[in-house]
């Protein structure tokens, strides 16, 4: 048994692995192998998804769907007590890698998260804890980066093959961690999903997976998202789905239902009142850009912008892009050719509109997370063409 003093010390150590990863900005250098750093052998893997969530969005659920890979990070991350460590949303499930000492927290903030969505969301969700030293005895590793969007905050980036290998054990069954009793809640404070959908405004919001094909080069592969990601980057006909001046805002929200069943404490209809009161509330404060002590409407606007989550990379590229048909058709062909080239697969799906689900923990941090994903199937179904394309 370590002492106390030796239990904190080794756990400073390990939680500071992920805060010395310098923060890279240039999106573009997304590929750069320097930027990488291996997780530590004893840290684990964390993965979760939705179970059906081609049949939830064909029922039209694909928000609660969104609603439930979100929760998978909040829940981690108020377990740990806010403090930073990788994850990536994937649109219907969520990856995260978590150090030693907090596996047992990950383990039953993943169990409560499962029991929630099946209970409150009707939605049947699968977890695994899969061990990094797991994923390297089958010859291929965890790589983590932290790409900045803007002087906010960090998103993890991971390379290396391992996620995509955790996620597909967890489909086989291997490393499951099984729900929580029914009613045990997990701790989704800061969960919301107050902002309606986010039109197109170029013509299409684009949901876009490409992955390495099997055996394929890996420089070959690097050069095709290079590619991808310059031409997105230099072009007036793709951007961010995030307007300026931010998501519409509507009273009541959208979202308000699943912000309801994220709160604990009483019945669901006393949720429901004071989730439908506070949003009110925060509606008009933010709708007549009132200043309430030092939260500043026309800030935190600009800091939603500027943190939105619209691409990533977590062994394969992921983008939610808002941009024209003749840009889709560009970025099919150029991925096309690569595809005959038996050097990506690859999934596109198109939508008219995006979704943001939203995890602030405090309005008054300005590292507030906020996730886009398409709005009618989104990453999901990007990742469902992509499957028929690899059968």
């Amino acid at each position: 048994m370590l002492a106390n003093g030796a239990r904190i010390a080794m756990a400073n150590a390990t939680d500071s692995f992920y805060g010395r990863i310098p923060v890279f900005r240039g999106f573009a250098s997304l590929m750069d192998p320097k930027l990488y750093s291996p997780l530590p052998d004893d840290w684990c893997i964390g993965v979760a998804d939705i179970v059906d969530s081609t049949k939830a969005i064909a029922n039209q659920r694909y928000k609660a769907v969104n609603v439930a890979g979100a929760a998978v990070i909040a829940a981690v991350t108020n377990a740990l007590g806010g403090r930073e460590f990788p994850f990536v949303f994937g649109g219907d499930g969520a990856s995260f890698a978590v150090a030693p000492d907090d596996l047992d927290s990950a383990r039953e903030a993943l169990a409560a998260t499962a029991a929630w969505a099946k209970e409150d969301l009707d939605l049947v969700m699968r977890v695994a804890l899969v061990p990094v030293s797991a994923v390297r005895a089958q010859g291929l590793d965890v790589r983590v980066a932290r790409f900045g969007p803007s002087a906010n905050l960090s998103y993890a980036m991971f390379s290396g093959g391992g996620l995509g290998w955790a996620d597909a054990a967890m489909k086989r069954g291997e490393f499951a961690v099984p729900p929580a009793p029914a009613g045990t809640q997990p701790d989704l404070s800061g969960l919301s999903c107050r902002f309606e959908e986010i039109p197109a405004r170029q013509g299409v919001i684009l949901s876009v997976l490409v992955m390495p094909a099997r055996g394929a080069d890996p420089n070959a592969f690097r050069k095709v998202i290079e590619d991808v990601i310059n031409r997105v980057e230099r072009s007036p006909d793709a951007g961010r789905p995030v307007p300026p001046d931010g998501p519409p805002l509507k009273w009541p929200p959208a979202g308000l239902e699943y912000e309801a069943r994220a709160a604990r404490g009483g019945p669901l209809l006393m949720r429901r009142t004071f989730v439908l009161a506070f949003t009110f509330w925060a509606y008009v404060i933010m709708r007549f850009g009132i200043k309430v002590g030092n939260f500043v409407p026309k800030v935190y606007r600009q800091q939603v912008v500027e943190n939105s989550d619209f691409r990533k990379y977590d062994d394969g590229l992921r983008m939610i892009l808002d941009c024209t048909p003749e840009l889709e058709a560009e970025l099919s062909q150029r991925l096309a050719a690569a595809a005959s080239s038996r050097i990506v697969r690859y999934g596109l799906h198109r939508q008219d509109a995006a979704m943001m689900t939203c995890f602030t923990p405090s309005v008054m941090r300005s590292d507030h997370v906020h996730f886009i994903d398409g709005a009618r199937g989104g990453y999901a179904s990007a990742a469902t063409a992509l499957k028929a394309m690899a059968a």
